[in-house]
Protein backbone atom coordinates (compact mmCIF):
# COMPACT_ATOMS: atom_id res chain seq x y z
CA UNK A 1 0.00 0.00 0.00
CA UNK A 2 1.56 3.57 -0.69
CA UNK A 3 1.12 6.37 1.44
CA UNK A 4 -0.98 8.16 -1.15
CA UNK A 5 -3.79 5.49 -0.46
CA UNK A 6 -3.67 5.11 3.48
CA UNK A 7 -5.92 7.72 4.22
CA UNK A 8 -8.32 6.48 1.60
CA UNK A 9 -7.95 2.87 2.80
CA UNK A 10 -8.42 3.87 6.52
CA UNK A 11 -11.85 5.76 5.74
CA UNK A 12 -13.19 3.01 3.72
CA UNK A 13 -12.20 0.06 6.39
CA UNK A 14 -13.98 2.33 9.33
CA UNK A 15 -16.93 2.63 6.90
CA UNK A 16 -17.15 -1.10 5.86
CA UNK A 17 -16.56 -1.59 9.89
CA UNK A 18 -19.73 0.43 10.20
CA UNK A 19 -17.65 3.03 12.55
CA UNK A 20 -19.02 6.30 12.90
CA UNK A 21 -16.19 9.04 12.29
CA UNK A 22 -15.16 12.63 11.44
CA UNK A 23 -12.76 13.75 9.63
CA UNK A 24 -10.12 17.04 11.75
CA UNK A 25 -8.08 19.27 9.68
CA UNK A 26 -4.71 19.79 10.93
CA UNK A 27 -1.33 21.37 10.18
CA UNK A 28 0.88 18.71 11.97
CA UNK A 29 -0.97 15.47 9.81
CA UNK A 30 -1.53 14.27 6.73
CA UNK A 31 -5.12 13.04 7.98
CA UNK A 32 -6.93 12.96 11.12
CA UNK A 33 -9.73 10.93 11.57
CA UNK A 34 -12.28 10.73 15.12
CA UNK A 35 -14.22 7.92 16.18
CA UNK A 36 -17.15 9.24 18.65
CA UNK A 37 -19.95 6.42 18.77
CA UNK A 38 -19.83 2.64 20.24
CA UNK A 39 -16.51 3.64 22.14
CA UNK A 40 -15.89 4.81 25.93
CA UNK A 41 -13.15 7.25 24.65
CA UNK A 42 -12.73 9.02 21.35
CA UNK A 43 -10.10 7.09 19.11
CA UNK A 44 -7.94 9.54 16.90
CA UNK A 45 -6.33 7.71 13.70
CA UNK A 46 -3.71 10.11 11.82
CA UNK A 47 -0.96 10.60 10.17
CA UNK A 48 1.82 12.54 10.98
CA UNK A 49 3.27 14.92 8.71
CA UNK A 50 6.43 14.69 9.67
CA UNK A 51 6.56 11.11 9.73
CA UNK A 52 4.92 9.84 6.65
CA UNK A 53 3.73 6.34 6.28
CA UNK A 54 3.46 6.12 10.04
CA UNK A 55 -0.48 5.87 11.40
CA UNK A 56 -0.87 6.49 15.21
CA UNK A 57 -3.96 5.71 16.79
CA UNK A 58 -4.63 7.60 20.54
CA UNK A 59 -7.78 7.75 23.19
CA UNK A 60 -7.55 10.76 24.95
CA UNK A 61 -9.44 11.68 28.48
CA UNK A 62 -9.57 14.46 30.89
CA UNK A 63 -8.71 14.22 34.27
CA UNK A 64 -12.32 14.51 36.22
CA UNK A 65 -13.17 18.12 38.47
CA UNK A 66 -12.09 16.63 41.86
CA UNK A 67 -8.89 14.98 40.35
CA UNK A 68 -8.19 18.16 38.83
CA UNK A 69 -8.70 20.01 41.72
CA UNK A 70 -6.48 17.76 43.51
CA UNK A 71 -3.73 17.74 40.68
CA UNK A 72 -3.62 21.51 40.81
CA UNK A 73 -3.46 21.40 45.04
CA UNK A 74 0.31 19.38 44.60
CA UNK A 75 3.45 21.19 44.61
CA UNK A 76 5.93 20.91 41.32
CA UNK A 77 7.67 17.60 42.37
CA UNK A 78 4.25 15.76 42.98
CA UNK A 79 3.07 17.16 40.05
CA UNK A 80 6.12 15.41 38.01
CA UNK A 81 5.89 12.11 40.26
CA UNK A 82 2.13 11.61 39.48
CA UNK A 83 3.00 12.15 35.15
CA UNK A 84 6.12 9.80 36.17
CA UNK A 85 3.67 7.23 37.61
CA UNK A 86 1.23 7.36 34.47
CA UNK A 87 4.21 7.35 32.04
CA UNK A 88 5.47 4.20 33.65
CA UNK A 89 2.35 2.49 33.91
CA UNK A 90 1.70 3.36 30.16
CA UNK A 91 5.04 2.04 29.33
CA UNK A 92 4.21 -1.45 31.56
CA UNK A 93 1.02 -2.00 28.35
CA UNK A 94 3.69 -0.85 25.79
CA UNK A 95 1.17 2.11 25.45
CA UNK A 96 2.97 6.02 24.31
CA UNK A 97 1.75 8.28 26.25
CA UNK A 98 1.65 12.23 26.51
CA UNK A 99 0.48 14.72 29.04
CA UNK A 100 -1.02 18.10 28.50
CA UNK A 101 -3.26 20.47 29.32
CA UNK A 102 -5.70 21.46 26.96
CA UNK A 103 -8.93 23.73 27.89
CA UNK A 104 -7.84 24.14 32.24
CA UNK A 105 -7.46 20.42 32.04
CA UNK A 106 -5.05 18.14 32.47
CA UNK A 107 -5.19 15.66 29.21
CA UNK A 108 -3.74 11.80 29.34
CA UNK A 109 -3.15 10.44 25.89
CA UNK A 110 -2.62 6.94 25.10
CA UNK A 111 -1.47 6.71 21.83
CA UNK A 112 -0.26 3.34 19.07
CA UNK A 113 2.52 3.36 16.34
CA UNK A 114 1.90 1.28 13.38
CA UNK A 115 4.72 2.41 11.24
CA UNK A 116 5.18 -0.21 8.33
CA UNK A 117 2.24 0.94 5.78
CA UNK A 118 2.99 -1.23 3.41
CA UNK A 119 1.58 -4.66 5.36
CA UNK A 120 -1.50 -2.20 7.15
CA UNK A 121 -4.49 -4.50 6.12
CA UNK A 122 -7.93 -4.08 7.53
CA UNK A 123 -7.68 -6.52 10.03
CA UNK A 124 -4.40 -5.19 11.70
CA UNK A 125 -6.16 -1.39 11.74
CA UNK A 126 -9.70 -3.03 13.32
CA UNK A 127 -7.07 -4.76 16.16
CA UNK A 128 -5.06 -1.48 16.58
CA UNK A 129 -8.19 0.12 17.51
CA UNK A 130 -9.84 -2.77 19.92
CA UNK A 131 -6.04 -2.33 21.75
CA UNK A 132 -6.02 1.47 22.14
CA UNK A 133 -9.63 1.31 23.27
CA UNK A 134 -8.07 -1.49 26.14
CA UNK A 135 -5.26 0.67 26.81
CA UNK A 136 -7.23 4.09 27.33
CA UNK A 137 -9.59 2.70 29.65
CA UNK A 138 -6.56 0.52 32.06
CA UNK A 139 -4.91 3.68 32.16
CA UNK A 140 -8.36 5.37 33.30
CA UNK A 141 -8.81 2.17 36.12
CA UNK A 142 -5.05 3.59 37.38
CA UNK A 143 -5.44 7.26 37.24
CA UNK A 144 -8.83 6.46 39.30
CA UNK A 145 -7.22 4.03 41.69
CA UNK A 146 -4.04 5.75 42.39
CA UNK A 147 -4.61 9.25 42.25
Amino acid sequence: MSQANLRVNVERWLIHENYNFEEIKTTENNFKMVIKDSVSTPIEIFEPKKQPGMLVLGGKFALKNKQMSRFLQLNETEQTKFKNSVTEFCNSILARNRITGEDGKLVIGVYLVLDKVETFTQQILMDAILQVIEMSEKTMRFVMKTF
